[in-house]
């Protein structure tokens, strides 16, 4: 999302003049919270829930893989000294089975959630979840606003609980079909992707608004990673373990894109900045691609209320729930 509006700058650390500026690697503590990260076992989400571990806080990760999970939660243990870190089986593709994953935190509260976790397919045919839901909509977006709502209650019960949805550059060029939301009728992977993760930011900022109007202390925030690749990314074995040629070969895309431990630093701000509003967008500095995080401006069909109220009516008859924080 390239802006270079000079009018953009103030917002970017905390409007308290006392604190120093946001460190990405000088992070608070957050000890005595317990921060959930969808898809905390692989990828991005592994490094959000990497960061976060180093802040004392209690990290669990959602994920369908226990093996997976098991061997992320290692990898964390294995730097960040007392981390405390733990998994949950999450499978955003079954619908039904989201209020276990909720009552398996097994915690009374719940200071942020991360809805990090999702699929993208590059190739037909399309390809559906159990519930019938094309996949990639039906994960990365359905099965991120039925959790929602199974979390609300813990995230209510927290001081300043944070929504924290994960959408995607790839959102900002498409628009959504809300006569074809699962794209049923034409089925391009790419831009089927696209419109996942921008039904992911309508959500998220929809659910901002409805906060607001009822008063609520939970905020709703909005990031996107940049361009993050594999090669740019330090290795983490077994989970991720590049080869030298590998990395060589991704240097020149350093230029314009980053790795996934640095993609992870915008969820990571939004999770524990205390100046982070609901509402807000968070991405990387440089044109929206790399960099330490930045806020960015919600303008043009991100910000289409309209198209945003009618996606959260169709996604509650989707999934027979809605989050409502009270909002009744």
């Amino acid at each position: 999302m390239p802006s270079t509006d000079s009018s953009e700058a103030p917002n970017e650390a905390s409007t308290d003049a006392s604190t120093a500026p946001w460190d990405v690697h000088r992070l608070p503590r957050a000890d005595g919270k317990t921060f959930l990260v969808t898809g905390g076992n692989a990828g991005i989400g592994y490094f959000v829930a990497e960061q976060l571990a180093a802040t004392g806080a209690t990290v669990v990760l959602g994920s369908r893989d226990a093996d997976k999970a098991d061997a992320a939660a290692a990898s964390i243990r294995s730097r960040v000294p007392d981390a405390r870190v733990r998994q949950i089986r999450l499978d955003l593709a079954d619908l039904a089975s989201l209020k276990a994953s909720a009552e398996a935190l097994r915690t009374d509260r719940l200071d942020a959630v991360v809805h990090n976790a999702g699929v993208k397919f590059d190739q037909p045919p399309r390809r559906e979840t159990g519930d019938g839901h094309e996949a990639m909509f039906g994960i990365n977006h359905l099965g991120h606003f039925a959790l929602t709502h199974w979390l609300a209650p813990l995230l209510a019960a927290a001081p300043e609980g944070r929504v924290v949805t994960t959408g995607s550059f790839a959102a900002t060029s498409e628009r959504l079909d809300l006569d074809d939301l699962e794209s049923s009728q034409d089925y391009r992977p790419d831009r089927t992707y696209g419109r996942s993760k921008l039904a992911q930011m309508l959500f998220g900022f929809e659910l901002d608004r409805r906060l607001r109007a009822a008063g609520n202390t939970v905020r709703s925030v909005v990031t996107h990673p940049g361009g993050a690749l594999d090669s740019l990314t330090p290795p983490r074995p077994p989970l991720h373990a590049p080869t030298t040629g590998e990395r060589l070969r991704g240097l020149p895309a350093g230029i314009l894109v980053q790795g996934k431990e640095a993609a992870a630093w915008s969820a990571v701000r939004a999770v524990l900045d205390p100046s982070v509003s609901g509402g807000q967008l968070w991405a990387p500095r440089i044109f929206g691609l790399r960099g330490t995080p930045r806020l960015r401006p919600v303008r043009g069909h991100l910000a289409d209320a309209e198209v945003a109220a009618r996606l959260w009516s169709a996604s509650r008859d989707l999934t027979g729930v809605e989050p409502e924080f009270g909002l009744g």
